[in-house]
């Protein structure tokens, strides 16, 4: 072999030496286990949809990790937010499914919250949410007249401060004059529908595709009714109900639903990860989120379940919960009053 053939050979050698081990490095994810936090009970919306897409992540992300889902329940999932913030490693490894209300609720100074949301590395959304309040045949409220009309306070159950069911019911009280009690403490929505089907309240108001994946049988045996929704533009499968932003009779009342309810609603239920995570491992579960919602299989689950997929990018998550903090001072305040 020649001196320049040699030289080169001995080139190639020193190069592959050098390359080899990276292209044959094992994925990080591969043989790793990532647990879903839930920060509400099992049965209900959030977890419904966390555990359809736990079932699915794993395949779409380099190394195939085991996808765990854990319920964290308590305070309408902050306390699960809070311990992602704090207590999680930023390593990729775990990812926080809580309530976008409780952006809200750090923007209005609520207590308890130990995050800043505008620190956690956000994957998507798969939903943006549809509100609705659902009432049972037996409490007889059966539409939003026989509520309005109502000479008693009618109970609704509500989670905690943050969840839909709890915001909801405190904002259209008040934007809309409704004789609303609420009751809250509850774990979840599974929680508020059986206290509905056993009486103790008289129903709830919160995500419509939660409402119409856990309590279809109520709905498609006419013991449960829709008497109201609360959405920018009527829900094509709600098109006869009575929309709460049509029944505001100033702009105040408007500016109260559309802030409180409806631009928050865009990000109810947020997938994330610790601050400080790995910007390839954010981009890599970013990525492998949406393709996730892009399956075949996980269309066919959602089906199954009745649940809706109108995803938002993680970008796009970033962007909204950016600007829900240049949030008029003056209707924070409003706000603050309202949900305390």
């Amino acid at each position: 072999m020649s001196t320049p053939r040699v030289k080169l050979f001995l080139v190639a050698i020193f190069c592959a030496a050098l390359v080899g081990p990276a292209y044959g490095a094992a994925p990080y994810y591969e043989g790793k286990t990532i647990r879903l936090i839930v920060g509400f009970s099992a049965g209900g919306g959030f977890d419904t949809y966390s555990r359809l897409i736990g079932r699915h992540l794993g395949k779409h992300i380099a190394g195939n990790p085991t996808i765990v889902v854990e319920n964290m329940t308590g305070a309408a999932s902050l306390l699960a937010a809070n311990h992602v913030y704090k207590v999680a490693k930023p390593d990729g490894l775990t990812i926080l499914n809580f309530h976008g209300n409780q952006v809200v609720n750090q923007i209005i100074g609520k207590p308890g919250i130990e995050f800043d949301a505008r620190q956690f590395e956000y994957l998507g959304v798969p939903s943006r949410d549809n509100g609705a309040c659902a009432f049972t045949k037996a409490s007889a409220i059966t539409s939003f007249d026989r509520l309005k009309s109502s000479k008693t306070p009618i109970k609704v159950g509500g989670v905690a401060p943050g969840d839909t069911t709890y915001n909801s019911a405190k904002l259209l009280k008040e934007a809309l004059h409704l004789p609303i009690q609420l009751v809250a403490g509850y774990k979840g929505t599974a929680e508020v529908r059986l206290a509905a089907e056993a009486g103790e309240v008289a129903g709830g108001c919160w995500q419509w595709e939660s409402i119409k994946s856990i309590w279809r049988k109520g709905l498609e045996s006419g013991d449960v009714s829709i008497i109201l929704q609360f959405n920018p533009k009527p829900h094509p499968e709600l098109a006869n109900i009575p929309n709460a932003i049509d029944h505001a009779t100033n702009e105040n009342s408007r500016n109260l639903i559309k802030f409180g309810i409806h631009d928050p609603a865009a990000v109810t239920r947020p997938y994330a990860l610790s601050p400080g995570t790995p910007k390839d491992r954010v981009q890599m579960l970013r990525k492998a989120f949406m393709d996730t919602l892009k399956d075949a299989e996980f269309a066919a689950d959602t089906k199954k379940s009745q649940l809706d997929t109108n995803p938002l990018t993680g970008e796009e998550v970033e962007k909204i919960v950016a600007s829900l903090f240049k949030m008029d001072a003056g209707l924070v305040n409003q706000l603050k009053e309202i949900l305390k």
